[in-house]
């Protein structure tokens, strides 16, 4: 009826307006304690430890200083300031925080329930979709990954042909504005495939065969409009410059399709195409040069194939993942987990990353896997730190254990590649974060049951 609140209703905003007093009382009306503030004051001292900075050698009985967030010293001779809260490192190793360069971290929780992922929007088409403007901080992925040393992740949306913007986080804080390292990390990218033989067809939900003229006219067509909005991007940014320099040109009508594609063509971000077969991966690099763009291909399960064309063109590989078989019947058996040597040995820029999410966890073993099969313990450590953060374009604040660098940082009881490892503590942004999870919760939880 017209003026009066139903009476569900109005039982919901009363009990939302005493749940909400009840907080408030408890907090002291108070706002909540925020992950930065934390790191603002606080100093920490990690010393008698063995140090892999990975930008350098490896430091016997160091020193690691942290105040307000960041570095401050590393050596063998750091003076600890009497506020500065002591770890004592006797026996322990400390690493950069790894960082996970191929994740849905935040924007997927149960893979089988839809209602949980947020990676994907309708169409073909959405540069200007941000994974940062979806991420949930709860996500109980977050706890879990960063138990193991994970301390940085790269989330990004899929779907379609251009997915969205990737965001780089770290894997702590009560908001996205909190974990955010880089808002827009590059677009997210899956062009289509020149793949003939029996494939599924989605429209009869039948197996069909599929001529390799018929897949190479799909994938001309897709590709050209794939293109022709790179050529509206670059046309709208002239007629934007052109009203900037003469503000007698009309001003030209926003697009934030075409915005988004701006910081592509300016060099500034890059677009990051998921491509396996050595085929498709040639053809993504031939598609950025003639458009002029920067590319970083993701998950490059044929990358090896290719290692010096790679090489040749500068093209860096977000590798991933390690743990499955080949895809050719005449591949190596141990193809996937020597990839990341071949590329190593050929020069190519690489880094090694999981290409999940429920299994994130899991990446020092993918890069202790690929020391298995060939890879320097050094570059597999460097392939998981320092070679992701130089990619991405954030190795001035992460990636390594320098001055003046993000406090991301991992306290072990031993070699970090090896699964019988334990993690000891892990800092990000500058302080210590609880290593306590779901999995941890359930162990207790069984462990004590009668």
């Amino acid at each position: 009826m017209r003026g009066k609140i139903p009476l569900r209703q109005l039982s919901a905003l009363c009990a939302s307006a005493l749940m909400w007093t009840a907080a408030i009382s408890f907090m002291g009306g108070t706002p909540l304690p925020q992950a930065a503030s934390r790191a603002d004051n606080d100093a920490y001292a990690i010393r008698n430890a063995r140090i892999y900075t990975v930008s350098g050698p490896v430091i016997e009985n160091g020193t690691v200083l942290i105040e307000k967030g960041k570095i401050t010293a590393v050596g063998t001779n750091v003076a600890v300031p009497g506020h500065a809260k002591v770890i004592e490192g006797k026996g322990l190793n400390v690493y950069p925080g790894m960082i996970d360069a191929n994740t849905t971290i935040g924007l997927s929780e149960v893979g089988a329930v839809s209602a949980t992922v947020d990676t994907t929007e309708i169409g073909d088409f959405n540069p200007n979709l941000h994974a940062y403007d979806a991420i949930h901080p709860e996500s109980e992925h977050i706890p879990v990954t960063r138990v193991n040393g994970i301390t940085t992740a790269l989330s990004h949306p899929a779907g379609g042909i251009l997915s969205g913007q990737a965001t780089l986080i770290n894997l702590d804080g009560w908001t996205v504005e909190e974990m955010v390292v880089k808002k827009s990390a590059g677009l997210a990218a899956t062009f289509p495939n020149i793949t003939g033989g029996r494939q599924f067809d989605p429209a009869t939900f039948s197996v069909r065969q599929r001529k390799y003229s018929e897949a190479k006219k799909e994938y001309d067509e897709k590709m050209k409009q794939v293109g022709d909005l790179f050529d509206q991007a670059r046309h709208y940014l002239q007629a934007q410059e052109a009203h900037l320099k003469d503000s007698s040109i009309p001003p030209v009508k926003p697009d934030l399709k075409l915005e988004a594609l701006i910081p592509l063509l300016k060099g500034e971000a890059p677009l990051l195409v998921f491509a396996n077969n050595q085929i498709d991966i040639k053809n993504a690099v031939e598609f950025a040069e003639r458009q002029k763009l920067k590319i970083i291909i993701m998950g490059g399960l044929e990358a090896g194939k290719i290692a010096d064309y790679l090489k040749q063109k500068k093209v860096p590989v977000i590798y991933g993942p390690l743990l499955s078989l080949p895809a050719e019947e005449d591949d190596p058996y141990d193809l996937r987990y020597a990839t990341p040597a071949i590329l190593s040995k050929a020069g190519a820029p690489f880094a090694i990353a999981s290409g999940d999410t429920s299994n994130s966890r899991n990446l020092p073993y993918d890069a202790g896997n690929a020391v298995g099969s060939g890879l320097s313990e050094e570059e597999a450590l460097k392939a998981i730190t320092l070679y992701p953060a130089q990619i991405l374009g954030v190795d001035d604040r992460i990636g390594s254990i320098d001055k003046g660098k993000i406090a991301n940082l991992v306290v072990t009881s031993g070699n970090l590649l090896e699964i019988r490892t334990e993690v000891k503590h892990v800092f990000i942004n500058g302080h210590p974060v609880s290593l306590e999870n779901k999995h941890t919760k359930l162990y207790q939880k069984y462990l004590s049951r009668p």
